[in-house]
This record gives structure tokens, C-alpha cells and sequence, in this order.
């Protein structure tokens, strides 16, 4: 299952849209007036069915993930001189790839793949292919890539 990231062109808060291979919308991200990043997903009905919401007084960037209401894990920046870095804690999942480029792969903890992402260049906003395997996953793909997306806009912002 492919899903289209987009970043809406004119918005004052971080907002994109996701679409299928089809072109249609699956899932709208709004974000939120807060204290760092807090971005809400929503389905094609409406329905809040995410977060990923930054907490601020940290060392390093890190995000927690929600399903609903329900937290589910984080995302963590880890200190490195070279390469981006990333701890997930949620569900064994690790990142490897090249952040710096944007092409990188989500990891189960066997080390198969459950999603790739790539920039796609030469577009007005921000646009992110992620591939996932099992569509299953495409949500919680969603929310670490959200998650890295906000790390790398508050170090450039």
C-alpha cells in the first residue's frame, strides 16, 4: 500500500493530506495550537484516530504516539556527531536509511521491512511517498514519519 504525504501549500500549522495510489484522501493531518508540535490524524469521515504529539522539556526531540486516546509508544532523537539518529519504543520497531536525504526504511524487530519512505523532489510542499508492506501498519508508518517530519522542521524552523 502506497500513501501519498502531502503538506498543504497554504497553512498556518502543520497540515497535510494523505492520500491512496488511487489519489484519494485516506487520512487529513491537522496540527494544533500547543507548546511544540501536536498533530492530529483524522480518517476520511472525520474521526480523530491519531496523535503525535511532541513533549517540549526534553534533551532531545521526543514524540509520543497515540491511537485514539490510547498511548502507544515513542519516537526519540538520539545524540550522534554524523548521522540522524532515532530510538522507536513501540513494538520492537526500529529506522535505518538516510534521514539527511530522506530515503529511509521502518524496521520490524527481525529487521523486515514495514515501510519505506522517499522524498519525492521538484514539488512546492513537502511530499513523502511511504510504501508499507502490511496496510495494517500504514497508520503508525504515518505517525513516525509525522514525528521525524516535525524533528527535522523545529531544527530548520
Amino acid at each position: 500500500m502506497k500513501l501519498l504525504f502531502k503538506q498543504r501549500f497554504f497553512s498556518w500549522f502543520d497540515s497535510y493530506d494523505i492520500y491512496n495510489e488511487a489519489g484519494e484522501t485516506v487520512y487529513t493531518v491537522k496540527g494544533q495550537i500547543s507548546w511544540g508540535h501536536c498533530l492530529k490524524i483524522f480518517d476520511t469521515n472525520g474521526n480523530e484516530i491519531g496523535t503525535v504529539k511532541e513533549k517540549v522539556i526534553t534533551l532531545l526531540p521526543k514524540f509520543e504516539i497515540y491511537l485514539g486516546e490510547q498511548y502507544i509508544g515513542c519516537i526519540r532523537k538520539e545524540f550522534t556527531f554524523f548521522k540522524p539518529k532515532y530510538n522507536i519504543d513501540y513494538n520492537g520497531w526500529q529506522i535505518d536509511g538516510d534521514f539527511l536525504g530522506w530515503n529511509y526504511r521502518i524496521l520490524n524487530a527481525s529487521g523486515q521491512n514495514i515501510a519505506a519512505i522517499s522524498k519525492q523532489l521538484l514539488n512546492w510542499t513537502d511530499t513523502y511517498v511511504i510504501d508499507v508492506i502490511d496496510p495494517q501498519d500504514a497508520l503508525c508508518a504515518l505517525m513516525l514519519v509525522l514525528a521525524i517530519d516535525a524533528e527535522k522542521c523545529s531544527k530548520n524552523g
